[in-house]
């Protein structure tokens, strides 16, 4: 049910004010349905950096989204609140991203396996996912049990593992609608257990409550990837080729959406990775790859997942990098405008 925002001075149809807040909402996370957390992390990023960046530059594109969705009318009205971001995370992210790239330049050059201060490396940036993980497992856990959806505004996409854990222990029998240009199933890429390229795997080997995988979009993928997922039925993949195939072929993207969703249970959590869009929508992410969704395709896919009568439980938004200083910002543009439009489909009640 919709509540009275807490700001009786607040005028959805003002210019967006920078209180901190995404979209410039007027709640406080206690207040709030729904709550955004922001990880800026992107220690384990195997091409371009910059993610890190994404969660404070989606913040300051958001003051300029029109707060009047179509597809969910005072939506936000049920409260969209921002929680505070660690400031120490960027610190110890820096940090260990350089240890990250070193590794990477040793495996570029060709570096041999058994280099004693390579593994030491490794480690340390292990140990360093992993207490992320349980910093984002703790504060999804605990937001939750207070009765609050949460979605994560990344960061690489190796930071929502501990948001999937957290949901899927409170809903047993997940589903995970995945939008990507890759497929995440590399076990431990580059030596990095917890690498942005191995997100999916992680959550089928260490998330037991999640029942399906469905991954849309995919056309970037390794042939051990291609092995896992054909042969792991938890996971249904509909790559961009396939999907593209089916569209010449005359079927609606409609028709798609429906055969996509059929795989899914009641509760459903959203992996939205920008680069399952098109590289126009997100030219500054991380590993950008030709084709792609478009973003009215995405916000179809989206909009029939809220009206089949599944629930989003959650959600995050990752590889979000904004532009180099002295360009025009668009990365950011089109990331709040996709974190806007998950969290009003996760606020719309499933619907009958």
């Amino acid at each position: 049910m919709d509540t009275p925002t807490s700001s009786p001075g607040f005028d959805p149809n003002a210019p967006g004010v920078n209180n901190g807040n995404f979209f410039g909402m007027p709640f406080t996370p206690e207040e709030a349905r729904l709550v955004l957390l922001p990880v800026p992390w992107d220690v384990t990023v195997s091409y371009r950096e910059g993610t890190a960046y994404g969660p404070d530059a989606i913040l300051d594109a958001s003051m300029q989204v029109d707060l009047y969705d179509v597809h969910h009318p005072g939506g936000w009205k049920q409260g969209i609140g921002t929680l505070p971001a660690d400031d120490m995370l960027e610190l110890r992210g820096r940090r260990l991203r350089e240890d990250a790239r070193r590794v990477i330049e040793h495996w570029e050059r060709g570096g041999a396996p058994d280099n004693e201060s390579v593994r030491r490396k490794i480690q340390r940036v292990n140990e360093g996912s992993a207490r992320l993980n349980e910093y984002v497992y703790r504060e999804v856990s605990r937001w939750m049990a207070a009765g609050k959806k949460v979605g994560i505004v990344g960061g690489d996409h190796s930071v929502p593992l501990g948001a999937v854990r957290a949901a899927a222990e409170r809903h047993p029998g997940l589903g995970i609608l995945h939008v990507d240009a890759h497929a995440d199933l590399r076990e431990a890429y580059e030596g990095f257990a917890y690498s942005h390229a191995s997100i999916m795997y992680n959550v089928l080997h260490e998330a037991p409550g999640v029942a399906s995988l469905v991954q849309v979009g995919v056309r970037d993928f390794c042939d051990d990837e291609a092995a896992l997922a054909a042969a792991e039925p938890r996971v249904a993949m509909f790559d961009d080729y396939a999907l593209g195939e089916a569209r010449f072929r005359g079927e609606s993207w409609n028709g798609i959406c429906g055969r996509i969703l059929a795989g899914l249970p009641e509760k459903v959590y959203v992996s939205f990775d920008i680069d399952g869009l098109a590289p126009q929508y997100c030219p500054h992410t991380g590993t950008p790859v030709p084709g792609g969704l478009s973003f009215a395709e995405a916000v179809h896919l989206l909009r029939a997942l809220a009206l089949s009568g599944r629930e989003i439980v959650g959600f995050d938004l990752c590889e979000v990098a904004p532009a180099p200083s002295g360009e025009d910002e668009w990365d950011a543009n089109v990331g709040a405008r996709m974190l806007y439009k998950l969290c009003n489909f996760a606020l719309l009640p499933p619907q009958k």
